[in-house]
């Protein structure tokens, strides 16, 4: 989205803190805790806060404080037409808050999941007095910006039940990169997986919302049933992740593989080679339509057929495009009948997967939603 900005005439700075599976493009010590430099045009402004998915709730809340106070200052010194935030976390916002009042700033607020809402759905986060801050951080947010983007439809309508003003609300979900995710990347497959076994990925985080037993679940219904032609390769990190690999290990499920983080060029190679994407989130309700699942928009743009394992917007895509299979949370019977039923029919998934690629290119090209998302952020600035 920075390089449309810079496209079509305008600069941009971005702020950000070290995610451990992140490359900022800048290579230069840090100074004060700080490193800036161009990047690809971009003026980039990194802060040295090492964050991932392993750290625990009070930690991030910490790496979260930390970057919030440091963006703020620089959103009080540095020249700017337009102030834009993105979450999570919802503490992002802070920034554009005080450009937005303090400076008369415009302010675009992007929403990526809906806090605290779930965090709380989850269990993640009880605590009445942290509810009660978070939900009244949400609402000055939500007010201050001049214009909001969801990434969702649930993401939407929960911005406007807040009292915001629909016509200041637009949906502009995560995209798919049609450059780097194709069909026709040079394929690998890991080690240990043969040719002729049909290949199922997940790609990202292996965090508590991912609900990744569901897959160790379904393994486990295929080794009872001597199913071997199928491969379950999560690729990816996050605090789940050892107890998976020790869960998986001790129940014998050598048909489940763990690779770790690779880079996106690589991770292309493996989708083009997958036969099968799997979009999975734990069964919460608030994610049904509440979340824009970055992995299921490059599975489109490879032309991975998706098998998708809860209710909501991706599911309904999912059948209306034919671009895969969906299958009830909570139900690794099933799973593991549809893994078997994909193994079984490769020239269904082959079409599912053409329908999956065309998809990606008639509704969710990045190239196509950046001018949506340019022309609203301008729009901001000249009102």
């Amino acid at each position: 989205m920075a390089r449309a900005l810079i496209e079509h005439g305008h600069s941009v700075t971005i702020v950000c803190g070290s995610y451990n599976q992140g490359d900022t493009g800048l290579t230069m010590p840090f100074t004060k805790g700080c490193r800036r430099g161009l990047v690809d045009g971009i003026d980039v402004i990194e802060f040295q806060l090492a964050y991932g998915n392993q750290l625990g709730i009070w930690k991030r809340l910490a790496v979260f404080a930390k970057f919030a106070i440091g963006s703020v200052r620089i959103a009080m010194r540095e020249p700017a037409d337009v102030v834009f935030a993105t979450t999570t976390p919802l503490t992002a916002g802070i920034p554009g808050i005080f450009a937005r009042w303090l400076r008369r700033k415009p302010f675009v607020f992007e929403v990526r999941d809906l806090w605290p809402e779930l965090p709380k759905a989850m269990g993640a986060i009880n605590n009445p007095v942290i509810l009660w801050l978070m939900s009244a951080l949400e609402w000055v947010s939500y007010h201050s910006a001049d214009r909001l983007v969801g990434l969702s439809p649930g993401i939407v309508e929960g911005i406007v039940a807040r009292g915001v003003q629909p016509d200041r609300v637009i949906m502009v979900p995560n995209g798919s990169d049609l450059e780097i995710f194709s069909p026709d990347a040079p394929g690998w497959r890991p080690e240990g997986i043969a040719p002729e076994s049909m290949m199922a990925i997940f790609t990202g985080t292996h965090g508590q919302a991912n609900g990744l037993d569901a897959v160790l679940d379904a393994a486990s219904v295929l080794k009872k049933r001597g199913e071997n032609r199928i491969s379950l390769v999560l690729v990816g990190q996050g605090r789940e992740k050892p107890r998976l690999q020790e869960r998986a290990l001790q129940e014998g499920l050598g048909m489940v593989k763990f690779v770790d983080p690779i880079a996106k060029t690589q991770l292309a190679g493996l989708m083009a080679e997958a036969d099968l994407g799997m979009q999975l989130l734990r069964n919460v309700p608030a994610f049904y339509f509440g979340t824009s699942p970055n992995k299921f928009f490059d599975y489109l743009s490879a032309g991975l057929p998706v098998l998708n394992n809860y209710p909501g917007w991706v599911a309904e895509m999912v059948v209306a495009n034919d671009c895969g299979l969906v299958v009830p949370p909570d139900d690794p019977e099933v799973f593991a009948d549809a893994l078997i039923a994909a193994a079984n029919d490769r020239k269904a998934l082959k079409r599912m997967g053409k329908n999956a690629r065309a998809l990606a290119e008639t509704q969710f090209s990045r190239s196509r939603l950046s001018r949506e998302w340019v022309d609203w952020v301008r729009a901001a600035a000249r009102a």
